[in-house]
């Protein structure tokens, strides 16, 4: 079953974020994470939203999810995603 990571992001320095972007990506695809969306600027349809940036990653199962986060190589650079922005991160099921 998919599970799907969900990161909303208030960014507070985006030039010490810039070395997580470098290699997030690399690091998600060996884990078979995949970028469903990332969004700058979503369209709030009910509430607030104090954030900058929205990230959706799927992964086949929570298994592949909890391999890719607890990595030695996603530990590495997590440190410059929570240096240059406050981040609220939620795992959500698919039904499927």
């Amino acid at each position: 079953m998919s599970v799907y990571f969900i990161a909303n992001i208030r960014m507070k320095d985006a030039e010490a974020y810039q070395p997580y972007l470098k290699d997030v990506n690399e690091i998600l695809a060996k884990y078979s994470g995949e970028y469903l969306a990332v969004e700058d600027n979503p369209r709030v349809m009910e509430g607030s939203w104090p954030y900058t940036r929205l990230a959706l990653v799927r992964f086949p199962d929570e298994e592949s999810l909890n391999r890719w986060y607890f990595s030695e190589e996603y530990q590495a650079i997590l440190h410059y995603r929570l240096d240059g922005a406050e981040c609220d991160t939620i795992v959500v099921r698919g039904k499927a």
